[in-house]
């Protein structure tokens, strides 16, 4: 007998914001942020390590708006240890996701210098990146969603920028050090007091990466709005709609998908932090890294079965320094790597009938509104009205190296 499998697409919020480039702009206007920029002043936009498919026209309004001020506005890497905890991996990673100085007309500085603010009412030193901290104005840029490790009133988003992307590697490890879920909010707080912080952008995205919602906050407003928009971005989040699975394939994980390489809201925060097992999924596999992680495979310990042409990918040193400052350090873990997609899929589903196997197979945790399913989760994907067949059934084939062969339905 043959394992087959067929496409099937998910129905995802399509929330969607029309026209980014004159909500920016309103957005702005609207702080004001004309009282507050002058002729002159050199302005700090912090920017995360992170693939927002609506970032660069957003940069593009601001960059332009703070121009027409008369301002000198200028590129800040906010991420933490990311990039191999140095200035220039840091810009390569920026650069990798189009955010480049020729493109902008602003220069990119880009280091890991940090200067000590302020400290927190229990003792914890806060620090903001050199360059930034020196600025007339700082804006920072970033993503709201659900963190991969903990669940609080503020995640990733706006105020984890400021307290920990801003801080670069000195800062980010000590505000884990002292713990994050508990630290974000008054070593934030340091920074907005001490510093000229002016708004945040936060960006809410759909099931399509698309941005659903974006809000333009003053600095004295992120506290208090964020949680909203965090909640809002919890319920966009699409899930893998079958339980339980004997095993689920990424096709890739990397840095740019999720800070754990994988979103683990999507495949199990169990796989991190210990607790009951949800979703139930028995194996999880991994075949490959992402070009834009820049070699960092941070989560890729919390896969099962991984292969090896993804493991070749992997730069050690700078995961290792994210795993280290994050104190993630299951998740740079070597999985058990198996030479050939065909042998994970294999080893994985020994011992269980072919038509009897449950799998899906997905692009990453990012793209969950098209992926491939075993037959026997037909009858729970007929029962799901978020779920159409896109395609026929068709054997689970591999070409003669052992790599996953996916058909083509519109052939």
């Amino acid at each position: 007998m043959t394992i087959r499998i067929a496409q099937f697409n998910q129905q995802v919020n399509e929330d969607k914001v029309v026209n980014i480039a004159d909500f920016i702009r309103d957005g702005l206007d609207n702080l004001p942020i004309s009282d507050w920029v002058k002729p002159g002043m050199r302005i700090a936009i912090g920017v995360g390590s992170r693939s927002i498919s609506s970032q660069i026209e957003v940069l593009h309004v601001l960059v332009d708006k703070l121009k027409s001020l008369g301002a000198q506005p200028f590129f800040v890497t906010a991420m933490g240890s990311h990039g191999s905890s140095t200035g220039e991996g840091q810009k390569q990673v920026i650069e990798s996701y189009g955010i480049r100085s020729d493109d902008f007309g602003i220069p990119i500085i880009s280091s890991i210098e940090v200067k000590q603010i302020g400290s927190t009412s229990s003792g914890m030193p806060v620090f903001c990146d050199a360059q930034a901290a020196e600025a007339d104005g700082i804006i920072v840029v970033n993503r709201i969603k659900e963190h991969t490790a903990f669940k609080a009133r503020w995640e990733s988003g706006l105020l984890k920028m400021l307290a920990v992307g801003l801080g670069n590697p000195r800062g980010a490890t000590e505000i884990h050090n002292w713990g994050i879920p508990a630290a974000i909010l008054p070593a934030a707080r340091v920074v907005i007091e001490k510093l000229p912080i002016i708004c945040g952008i936060g960006i809410v995205e759909n099931g399509f990466h698309q941005a659903a919602k974006i809000a333009v906050l003053p600095a004295d407003q992120i506290e208090e709005m964020e949680p909203g928009l965090l909640d809002y971005a919890r319920s966009l989040l699409p899930h893998i709609p079958f339980e339980p699975l004997d095993l689920l394939v990424l096709q890739e994980i990397g840095k740019d998908i999720s800070g754990t390489g994988m979103d683990l809201n999507v495949v199990g925060m169990w796989r991190r932090t210990g607790g009951p097992v949800s979703p139930l999924i028995k194996v999880l596999g991994a075949l490959d890294l992402t070009k834009d992680s820049h070699g960092n495979a941070i989560g890729v310990g919390h896969a099962d079965l991984v292969v090896r042409r993804l493991l070749e990918k992997i730069d050690w040193e700078a995961t290792r320094y994210n795993c280290f400052t994050s104190k993630n350090y299951a998740g740079g873990k070597t999985p058990m790597t198996l030479e050939t997609d065909k042998d994970l899929f294999d080893t994985a589903l020994s011992g269980i009938a072919d038509d009897k196997v449950r799998i899906v197979i997905a692009k990453n945790t990012l793209v969950l509104d098209t992926f491939w399913i075993s037959e026997s989760l037909l009858s729970d994907a007929k029962n799901n009205p978020l779920l159409h067949q896109k395609s026929s059934f068709y054997p689970l084939n591999f070409d003669s190296s052992g790599a996953l062969l996916l058909p083509n339905p519109q052939n």
